[in-house]
């Protein structure tokens, strides 16, 4: 089954600033494009980092509060994480500015590997790049999520033709299919049972479905058959080795 992949959602026209950029120069450029971070490059066009908002803001945290009163003793702060944020909270450049390593997306990966990503790593955004680390485009939650705006029609065709008819091979009438806020409702009834998980499963794979209502009945249970004692049955047998 054909599922949207990044490049289908991302952004080719991408906001990004060399890393010797000044931070002034970064500010501006978040400011005017109305965006939360942008990715760094280097002269090769090579992602090397991102910055955000928040990399920029860690100089305002970063900053002796003049209200404080003063501390007899100092101890300094030695982590790892202490020392990356008193650097961007003197940092002069994007290079400086940056976070690393980081976390890019290749255009031909699926969009829930990419949806994935940015949980695992608390990201909002992720570069995405080519075999060579250039800069192709951008994609964000907010692109990922124009995936679920899909229209009731669209979803239901697209279940009759990939989901029942071409692996299935049945009839577009043989399973009822309604879908109502992206939600799917199969009915009917089918020769097997195992067909029902395969029609199940993979109407959950189709792009802006939410979830699957299955109300599907079956004439035989053939669950309990070695897949070694059935015939072969195209592209549904390969779902039915992944069940």
């Amino acid at each position: 089954m054909k599922r949207s992949n990044v490049g289908a959602v991302m952004t080719s026209n991408v906001v990004k600033a060399e890393y010797d950029a000044s931070f002034k120069e970064v500010a501006r450029l978040l400011n005017q494009h109305g965006i939360s971070g942008l990715p760094i490059v280097d002269v090769n066009q090579r992602v090397i980092g991102v910055v955000s908002e928040t990399d920029l803001l860690a100089r305002q945290v970063e900053a002796d509060d003049p209200y404080r009163p003063p501390r007899r003793f100092h101890w300094p702060r030695i982590s790892s994480a202490s020392r990356q944020r008193r650097t961007k909270a003197h940092a002069r450049t994007a290079e400086q500015l940056m976070s690393r390593p980081v976390v890019t997306v290749h255009a031909d990966a699926d969009v829930a590997e990419a949806a994935r990503t940015m949980a695992r790593h608390h990201i909002e955004r992720l570069p995405v790049v080519d075999e060579e680390q250039h800069l192709v485009g951008m994609v964000t939650r907010r692109d990922l999520l124009q995936l679920f705006l899909r229209t009731d029609d669209d979803i239901r065709s697209d279940v009759i033709d990939e989901v029942i008819a071409d692996t299935l091979s049945l009839p577009p009438q043989a399973v009822n299919v309604t879908v109502r806020e992206g939600v799917v409702t199969l009915s009917g009834q089918l020769e097997h049972r195992t067909e029902i998980e395969i029609a199940v499963r993979m109407t959950r794979q189709i792009d802006g479905v939410v979830a699957v209502d299955d109300q599907l009945t079956f004439r035989h249970d053939d669950a309990h058959l070695r897949l070694t004692e059935r015939a072969p049955h195209g592209v549904a047998d390969d779902w039915l080795r992944k069940l």
